[in-house]
């Protein structure tokens, strides 16, 4: 019997072939939607960062809405969720449907005795309180306008110098830490600003340089487009008849 050694079967051939074809297929449909993916986001980056900072800087705010209106345990779930991000100190945040926006500790005191809750939210006598500090929901619009008025500057904004950005964190640094050292207790006003400013200074220095990389992504995919299996194919044919 004549036997052919190292012959391997058309069948045997034919299916790791396919085999492979099918795997290279899925790959290239993976990177074809990975890639479209990441043109959308270097496209769109700005409006997607705006309203995420946008739901960021509602949320608190609506949680003493949601009290009001009867929807304590919907209220009480966006406390919880601001809760590992600020200390929501009563004496230190702003209220809302009350008789006064803010209240100092002694005045607490004064109207619900001498052992205020660390995290009161409030009632309907004095109003309910926004669900992060002054500081941080002045930090949080400051982010969301700041994010707003970069989009008509977005192509001719440069980057605020990094000296600049120090200087304008510099009176949240010395204001909370002058407070937690209890040298002095900061105002609603000191708060406000000192937050503002940072907020502001954020944007102002990333914005810029997070639209150039966006940008140069955006160019970069456009001038390396994917190849396909055709392609592929094309390209093997060719090769192998030296053209």
């Amino acid at each position: 019997m004549n036997r052919t050694l190292g012959a391997p079967s058309s069948t045997a051939e034919h299916m790791p072939r396919t085999k492979n074809k099918a795997i290279e297929s899925w790959a290239l449909r993976i990177a074809a939607v990975l890639i479209h993916l990441v043109a959308v986001i270097a496209r769109h980056w700005l409006l997607l960062i705006n309203t995420a900072l946008a739901v960021e800087a509602i949320l608190p705010i609506l949680a003493p809405v949601l009290m009001a209106t009867g929807h304590a345990s919907m209220a009480r779930l966006i406390y919880t969720l601001y809760s590992p991000f600020c200390h929501q100190l009563p004496e230190r945040s702003f209220f809302l449907f009350g008789p006064q926006t803010t209240y100092t500790l002694h005045e607490l005191e004064l109207l619900l005795g001498p052992d205020v809750p660390l995290r009161y939210i409030g009632n309907p006598a004095i109003g309910y309180k926004i669900a992060v500090c002054q500081r941080d929901i002045a930090t949080y619009l400051a982010l969301l306008a700041t994010g707003l008025a970069f989009i008509p500057l977005r192509r001719r904004l440069r980057p605020l110098p990094v000296k600049t950005f120090i200087l304008l964190c510099v009176p949240m640094a010395i204001d909370g830490l002058g407070q937690l050292l209890t040298l002095w207790e900061s105002t609603p006003y000191s708060r406000v600003i000192s937050g503002a400013l940072f907020g502001i200074a954020c944007i102002w220095l990333a914005y810029p340089y997070i639209e150039a990389g966006m940008q140069d992504v955006v160019r970069t995919m456009g001038q390396a487009p994917l190849s396909t299996s055709n392609d592929k194919e094309n390209s093997s044919v060719h090769d192998a008849n030296g053209t």
